[in-house]
Order: C-alpha cells, then sequence, then structure tokens
C-alpha cells in the first residue's frame, strides 16, 4: 500500500507501508545514479536509536517508508553498498549507525553534504536548513525535528518535513559538485565518506570500553585495571537491555569506583557519587566485575603522550604547521585537522603503530605529508 501526498512547498511524495511497494520502489531506486537518504529515528533511553522513518528521492520519485510495516529491508542495504549510486546525506554520522546496526553495512560512494559545503567555502558545520536557505533561498520549517517518529498515525506536517530533509538535498547536490569540481576536491568527499563509514559495521569492543569512559586519563594504570572489567559490564549490560549506558551507571560514578576500590557492598558507603538504589540494584556487579581486575597486565595510562614533557610545544608547533596548510588551501582548520587528530598524530609519531593518523590519509595526507614531514619534534 502507498499513498501518494502533496508537500506544503508543492511537490509530491508517496507514503509507503507496504512490502511489495517497498521492494518495488528498491528496484526503481538501483537504476539511479544519486539518491538522497535520511532518516527519522528516537533514541531517548535506549543504546541503539529506534528507526522510525525512511526518506529517499532519486530525483523522480520521493518516497516516505515505513519500516515498522515494511520489515525487510534487505533491499535498501543492498542498495547503499552498491557503488554505481552515490548516495547523498547531510551530517549523516547518526544515520551511518543506524545503517551499521539494522543492516550490518558501510555505504559506498558516500556524499556528505555538510563536508562537501565546509570543503568548498561555506561556514564548518553548518546544518542542513542553512544550507538550504543559502544555496537554494528556501526558508524549510525544522518544528518537527523533536517530534515522536515512532508514533502513528504521522501528522501531514510530520511528512512534509520528513520529505523537505531528502528533496531539498538532492538539489544540493549539482550546485555542490560545480564547485568542488573547480576547486579539484570533488573525489575528496567520497573519500571523507568512506572514513566517516568505516568501522561502524565492527563488532561491539567490549574489552576497550574503558578508553571511551570520561576522563579516564585520571587514573592509575591500577585505578585502570579496575574500570576496565567495569565498563566492559556496564557494556554489556546497555547492549543487551537496550538501554543507554548512562541509565546503567554514568561515567562520573565508575571513575568514582575505580578510585575508591570498595572490596564489599559496606565499602560503598565512601562512594558518594552513587545512590542507595544504584548500590542495591548494581553493588554486587561491581565487586565481580573489581574481582576480575588484572594488576598483573596493568593498562597504559590514556592519552599518555599528553603527560610528555614535550608534548604542549610539540602540540602546538604542529598546530601552528597545519593552520598554515588550511590558510593556504582556504580549508577551515576544524576540518583539516581538529584538535582530536593532531593528538592521534602525535601519538603515531612517537609510538610508530602501522595504522597511519587520520592527516596522514586521503585527501588530508595529500596536503600535509610534505610540511609535517619537515618538522622536528
Amino acid at each position: 500500500m502507498s499513498e501518494t501526498l502533496r508537500s506544503d512547498l508543492g511537490f509530491d511524495y508517496i507514503y509507503i507501508e507496504d512490502q511489495n511497494a517497498f521492494d518495488d520502489l528498491i528496484l526503481q531506486y538501483s537504476q539511479s545514479d544519486i539518491l538522497s537518504i535520511d532518516t527519522e529515528f528516537v533514541r531517548t533511553r535506549t543504546y541503539y536509536a529506534k528507526l522510525g522513518l525512511l526518506q529517499m528521492y532519486d530525483g523522480q520519485t520521493l518516497a516516505l517508508i515505513d519500516p515498522l510495516k515494511c520489515e525487510d529491508l534487505s533491499g535498501l542495504w543492498a542498495l547503499l553498498e552498491n557503488e554505481n549510486i552515490i548516495k547523498l546525506l547531510h551530517a549523516g554520522s547518526e544515520d551511518l549507525d543506524i545503517f551499521a546496526h539494522y543492516g550490518q553495512v558501510e555505504p559506498k560512494r558516500l556524499f556528505d553534504t555538510q563536508f562537501a559545503a565546509s570543503i568548498c567555502g561555506f561556514d564548518h558545520g553548518l546544518g542542513y536548513g542553512r544550507l538550504v536557505e543559502q544555496c537554494l533561498d528556501v526558508s524549510l520549517d525544522k518544528g518537527e525535528s523533536r517530534t515522536d517518529w515512532l508514533k502513528r498515525p504521522l501528522s501531514q506536517k510530520q511528512l512534509d518535513y520528513a520529505a523537505n530533509d531528502v528533496f531539498y538535498l538532492y538539489r544540493l547536490f549539482p550546485l555542490l559538485k560545480q564547485k568542488l569540481i573547480e576547486l579539484e576536491r570533488f573525489e575528496w568527499v567520497f573519500e571523507e565518506g568512506q572514513l566517516q563509514a568505516s568501522g561502524r559495521a565492527d563488532e561491539i569492543d567490549f574489552d576497550n570500553a574503558y578508553l571511551k569512559v570520561k576522563n579516564a586519563f585520571q587514573l592509575t594504570p591500577k585505578q585502570l585495571a579496575l574500570l576496565k572489567p567495569l565498563a566492559s559490564w556496564r557494556l554489556k549490560t546497555a547492549v543487551k537491555k537496550d538501554v543507554a549506558i548512562g541509565f546503567i551507571l554514568k561515567d562520573h560514578i565508575l571513575i568514582a569506583l575505580a578510585k575508591a576500590w570498595p572490596k564489599s557492598l559496606k565499602d560503598f558507603g565512601k562512594v558518594r557519587e552513587m545512590s542507595n538504589l544504584e548500590r542495591g540494584r548494581y553493588g554486587k556487579q561491581v565487586l565481580s566485575c573489581f574481582q576480575q581486575a588484572d594488576f598483573e597486565n596493568l593498562p597504559e595510562r590514556i592519552d599518555a603522550i599528553a603527560y610528555r614533557d614535550d608534548y604542549k610545544a610539540s602540540f602546538k608547533l604542529i598546530k601552528k604547521e597545519l593552520t598554515l596548510v588550511a590558510e593556504h588551501n582556504q580549508l577551515p582548520l576544524e576540518q583539516l585537522a581538529s584538535k582530536k587528530m593532531v593528538h592521534e598524530y602525535l601519538g603515531w609519531f612517537w609510538k610508530q603503530p602501522e595504522t597511519l593518523p587520520k592527516i596522514l590519509t586521503a585527501w588530508r595526507g595529500r596536503l600535509t605529508n610534505e610540511s609535517l614531514s619537515k618538522i622536528e619534534i
């Protein structure tokens, strides 16, 4: 079953809630050269986002697909991996997470219009509405951005909002493409898309969950040995229950527990960050985690290179050189080399692991290799 609707801005789209209609649509889209794609989802207390709507447009047929009714999305996953089709997204990180979770796919030939805009003269991190307004002189209503996309039926206003997100995305592409070709940067967007998508469909790394705990860099190696099984348990519990990890135990509680190292339920009284309810619910599990701590093979301090005496001076030197490269190429420094990337580069420089840092790969590497190779730190 599909229904044709007309948006408040004057274009038609179809609403699909039938598996056969969806399969026919995918067959049509598989012959396309370009597809604009967006998702609407809800993610409040869950670990994984709950997919509420899929929007797609090939320049001819704009479709809103109800994934609550069309449960077999295998055709879409195959479409995303088709290297003959350019997929347009805007700031697509969360969309990529959805594709990785539901379809275990990493899209090929991905064109992120936010990134594309940032390397051809627009502001860094420009939102979709602002970009549409600046390029197409159209003002979009963003009033439905916080709607409940799992609730049915969806209103006409909600559907119009969702349709706008792919209709104008498709129209942005030729304008951005022209600018990028003039600057000889068109292929950069696909290289960046590959970097953005890479690794998202990998299995969850439970053993290294402690590395993502906020402020874990404060802990000593012995404290990290306690944090490691604790963070792994929390992540496994969150995934199993499909609950956001913060609703198990928040990061600052994990840090406090690793510092205090309670050895019995009575010892939890000195961990003020942990409520009585949390102690009763998770106290035994925390103690069990601490019993698994491996003190014979202590983890290295997180961000250990930041404790080097020459770190700040080296960071400043690298950033200064990269700022010159960014200015010479008229690029936002944040896009060429964020603070995280500079930190990653220094870690690679001092430790020389096999995997190259992001700054030295793809389009960034072609801009920075020569300059960085001349710096002595």
